[in-house]
């Protein structure tokens, strides 16, 4: 059997959820959105159903099948709903769901539901991806209570620099977002994951974690917070093949890497098609038996191939951590251009492999 694999350590998952209510004092909302960033939606989501104060997702598919998989905890709908016609599941399934357009508000007033909804309504601070324009939101606002169809409303917006602690962006989106609301009372919700690690200041009485509940860090730069988060994820297998290579040899494909000396060459069985970066480049740490190395040549569809020339010990079968406890998958990420967020959601292929509950 193929030994690629990824390992999954739900006790991690608790541990960074945690962290982030211990951080931001704050009820949380666990972002499951996207298959769990790679991790398994109904496996993480149930492994933190008794302690979290419910979750989020992107859409109603994704949030039926954690209903269907049993999750009774509130399901926040963050892209809202598509058409007026989903009313009635995120009636009938009890779904908390995001109101980001006027026309959404009109669909509300014009819904027939069993019961009054929870609505967190969006404002668009300077994002510009989506939310209502800040001249409209008192509106929508009162167009909501008075509907009889919204029974609590939360105000909310996203915040697009937070990853960048020395922009001002943050704050001046916070000013923007205190003037859309007007004075106007109720439960606020502001900050994602890199706004949890490193903006304390700004208020939220909800904070929605994503990022950071899988263990990566945010920020290319260190930070005091991200530091204390537990990779959830490692991706490992095996070494299939060894090449021993005199100096000024080519290997893989486009010859990118040269030997520069004899050359002890491991082949992994690990590749794009699995999830990791094409883009990695030479000298992209990995961990071979626990030990330190790189990245050789250019990555290829279900193979990539590292540098055992220090390691006289490791060979055939050698344990290789991609990333994980050893090998931070934001490093690898930020290495070859990307991010985390893209990393973990680009696994495939390789089978998730659960501890921890």
């Amino acid at each position: 059997m193929r030994p690629a694999r990824a390992l999954i350590d739900l006790e991690a998952l608790r541990h960074n959820y945690r962290l982030a209510r211990e951080i931001s004092g704050a009820k949380a909302l666990a972002v499951v959105k996207a298959d769990a960033y790679g991790h398994g939606a109904t496996r993480c989501a149930a492994a933190l159903e008794t302690e979290a104060d419910g979750f989020a997702v992107a859409c109603i598919e994704e949030a039926l099948e954690l209903r269907y998989a049993g999750i009774r905890k509130p399901i926040l709908l963050l892209e809202g709903f598509f058409e007026e016609s989903e009313l009635s599941l995120i009636d009938q399934h009890q779904l908390w769901c995001v109101v980001h357009s006027s026309w959404q508000v009109e669909a509300i007033e014009r819904a027939r539901l069993a019961r009054p909804l929870q609505v967190w309504l969006k404002v668009d601070s300077g994002m510009h991806r989506v939310g209502l324009h800040p001249a409209e939101y008192r509106d929508a606002h009162a167009r909501l209570l008075a509907s009889g169809k919204v029974e609590k409303i939360v105000l909310m917006s996203h915040f697009a620099r937070a990853d960048e602690l020395d922009s001002p962006r943050s704050a001046e989106q916070l000013a923007l977002f205190h003037e859309a609301r007007g004075g106007l009372q109720a439960e606020i919700s502001l900050r994602n994951s890199p706004a949890i690690l490193g903006w304390p200041s700004i208020p939220s009485d909800w904070v929605r974690p994503g990022i950071m509940l899988y263990g990566a860090t945010p920020f290319e730069q260190e930070q005091a917070q991200a530091a204390r988060l537990k990779p959830v994820m490692t991706l490992e297998s095996k070494i299939i093949s060894v090449r021993e290579l005199p100096a000024g040899e080519p290997v893989g494909y486009g010859a990118r890497f040269v030997s520069e000396r004899p050359t002890r060459v491991g082949v992994v069985a690990m590749g794009y098609a699995d999830g990791y970066p094409r883009h990695a480049a030479t000298g992209t740490p990995v961990m071979v038996d626990g030990q330190a190395t790189r990245l050789i040549g250019r990555v290829s569809m279900d193979m990539l191939t590292v540098d055992l020339t220090d390691l006289p010990g490791a060979g055939l079968g050698s344990r290789v951590e991609l990333w994980g406890r050893n090998v931070s998958a934001s490093a690898v990420a930020y290495g070859c251009g990307s991010i985390p967020y893209q990393l973990f959601c680009n696994l495939k292929r390789v089978p998730r492999l659960y501890s921890g509950g």
